[in-house]
């Protein structure tokens, strides 16, 4: 009997994804932070690490497994693994890409319509016993035939745009380079926001979009009118929250749909409290069909990994050579 494969989950995993890893794998649930002296011990073992999107794997964490040879990241994003640490180490990262794409895309244009027509004010306008009392709600604003401004344009990106072609809108993006699409450049996220009424961010996180939407990215957006709406599903980082929520109390932009935030689950009371803002608790990918499709393809990594096949998803600090 082949000896077992350890296997570290450093945050709690989708049980969607648990039961096939108990299956194949040794598992140890966060034991680096519920059992130290447990862990030291094993870990000479550990060759893989479970994580999840919002999963931190430090330099420190990778350097206490000398064994580890592959983090299996079950979510698009990874921005909290140290990927430079574990290159360093000869450790390959693998993430869940694509199969989340219409989840995503689906939910910025729900977002952006749910912003732009107030959709929930408007159920809790009829709730409330406002529409009784108070008659018609304030006038909202029109999304089709808009202007929209994607900041990122890879497949998530093209999927909003799509969709946005159906509501008959003008389609304008930037990213780190031009692309192969029919849509008009922009060179930097302020130009953009300038020439759009719908700024939807879908750029990955990280120390280089850090901020990158700012006060003057929010500015732009809002043209010195009030004007425009932010529509956020990319990463919370990729925002400066304190810049959006000073320009949404001060009315320079319109108004916000917002799947991420800078440090979830906790949103700042003051943004809780502007009424323009639709809040969702990072849902982009939270279907069944697609949260089981992420869950078979890290899992589905590892098994190619420890089978010595090619892996499915790299992220792309490793694709190219």
């Amino acid at each position: 009997m082949s000896e077992p494969i350890h296997v570290l989950a450093v945050s709690r995993l989708s049980p969607l994804w648990t039961p096939q890893l108990h299956a194949a794998y040794a598992v140890h649930d966060r034991l680096h932070e519920t059992d130290p002296a447990a862990f030291e011990r094993i870990a000479p073992q550990i060759r893989a690490i479970a994580a999840s999107g919002e999963s931190r794997v430090s330099a420190e964490l990778i350097a206490r497994l000398p064994a580890l040879e592959l983090i299996s990241v079950m979510g698009v994003g990874y921005d909290g693994v140290d990927v430079a640490a574990a290159k360093a180490r000869g450790v390959t990262v693998t993430h869940t890409p694509n199969v989340l794409n219409d989840d995503v895309a689906d939910l910025a244009i729900g977002l952006a319509l749910c912003a732009a027509r107030q959709l929930p004010q408007a159920d809790r306008w009829v709730r409330s016993g406002d529409w009784a009392a108070k008659g018609p709600m304030p006038l909202a604003r029109k999304l089709s035939g808009g202007r929209l401004g994607l900041v990122g344009m890879g497949r998530i990106g093209q999927a909003i745009a799509t969709r946005a072609q159906a509501f008959g809108m003008a389609i304008a993006y930037t990213s780190r380079s031009a692309k192969a699409v029919p849509y008009r450049y922009l060179p930097d996220a302020k130009a953009l926001a300038a020439e759009s009424d719908v700024l939807v961010v879908i750029t990955p996180g990280g120390a280089a979009t850090r901020k990158l939407i700012d006060a003057d990215v929010l500015a732009a957006l809002g043209k010195g009118r009030g004007e425009g709406i932010l529509v956020n599903v990319a990463r919370g980082s990729v925002v400066d929250e304190a810049a959006l929520i000073d320009a949404l109390e001060r009315g320079v932009i319109a108004g916000a749909g917002l799947d991420v935030f800078e440090n979830e689950p906790n949103v700042p009371e003051r943004l809780r409290a502007i009424a323009q803002v639709v809040l969702a608790p990072h849902i982009g990918s939270a279907t069944g069909a697609t949260r089981q499709a992420m869950a078979d393809l890290a899992h589905g990594n590892l098994q190619a990994h420890f089978a010595g096949q090619p892996l499915l998803t790299p992220t792309p600090e490793y694709q190219g050579g």
